[in-house]
């Protein structure tokens, strides 16, 4: 089984992040054949400084590699280091409708938050798809709100099939239902787009910033708490053992424990599950050139999958005897 999935550079990782893709991306690396990239196309519709996209690229392939990523297991690339990833883009482009671009709500979305409606941002989900079809990906594993990119794929996959012969392969897309969703200080999903994230590097008083600003009821420190009802007790208990888990839920309903107590609880919880990884982090970082050659050899493994898929695609189009 192939899988296949992308992560924008568009700022700082996330609990959101990595509860809700990474951990799980990590963990297939044992099982399946993985292509992991890091979208600094994609990253360019909302990043245009080229330094801080430099710099967020860089920090997305550390936060992999201190998480686990094993890059002798997968391929582990930038985007655009596999230049036929944008020459499928527009044969694709050929074949989508325009309704069906005009449907996708992700454009709407970040229109209404301000973001320039560039033909990049409308044509998002081409490259996307684009992404997704040039590697042969059987599944694609998505957060609930990016299960329409998959199907807008497949849809153009099948319109170029149907145009052409047979020649993509036509994926599934996958949701973990259990960590789809994490949420943010505010209670939306966890997201830079909303300004709601706890970092997972952070300096401590940052994350303690965050912690303490997690918006929460007005109940008294003596009532009862639904502790599923509340973001620090969801945030907790996804790092949190069953029996820490289970103790914090009985405190909340028992009465007698407040908030401040529990993002305390929350904020060395978050210390002391991400301090290997931030180790190994700042161990790995000391030296920029391993990083570099690690997504470099992942663009080569990459690029031989990526070959192919353009080879049929060019002699099924025309453009190739």
């Amino acid at each position: 089984m192939r899988y296949l999935s992308g992560i924008q550079p568009s700022g700082p990782l996330h609990l959101g992040n990595y509860f809700g893709a990474m951990r799980q991306h990590v963990a297939r690396q044992n099982e399946h054949q993985c292509f992991y990239f890091i979208a600094d196309f994609h990253a360019l519709t909302t990043v245009q400084d080229p330094k801080l996209l430099s710099g967020y690229v860089r920090g997305v392939a550390l936060d992999y590699l201190a998480c686990g990523l094993d890059p002798e297991k997968v391929a582990f690339f930038r985007q655009s280091d596999v230049s036929e990833v944008t020459e499928l883009a527009w044969i694709l482009s050929t074949v989508t409708p325009m309704g069906l671009l005009e449907r996708c709500h992700s454009y709407k979305d970040k229109v209404a938050k301000g973001i320039s409606p560039s033909h990049g941002l409308f044509a998002y989900p081409v490259l996307m798809a684009a992404d997704i079809l040039i590697y042969d990906s059987n599944r694609v594993p998505v957060g609930k709100d990016q299960v329409q990119h998959v199907e807008v794929a497949c849809d153009i996959a099948q319109s170029f099939n149907h145009r052409f012969g047979p020649t993509l392969v036509i994926p599934e897309h996958e949701v973990e239902e259990a960590t789809a969703v994490v949420p943010g200080i505010d209670g939306q999903k966890m997201s830079k787009s909303y300004g709601n994230t706890i970092e997972m590097f952070a300096p401590e008083k940052n994350l303690k910033k965050a912690v303490m600003a997690i918006v929460t009821d007005s109940k008294t420190v003596e009532e009862p708490k639904n502790p599923e009802e509340n973001i620090v007790y969801q945030l907790y208990s996804l790092m949190a053992g069953r029996e820490e888990a289970e103790a914090m839920a009985g405190r909340f309903r028992a009465g007698g424990y407040g908030y401040g107590e529990a993002k305390k609880a929350l904020l060395e919880k978050i210390i002391e599950y991400f301090g290997p990884f931030r180790r190994r982090r700042e161990e790995i970082a000391r030296d920029p050139a391993t990083v570099e050659n690690i997504l470099q050899r992942g663009a080569e493994k990459a690029r031989q999958a990526a070959s192919q898929t353009m080879d049929r695609v060019r002699r099924a189009a025309g453009l190739k005897n």
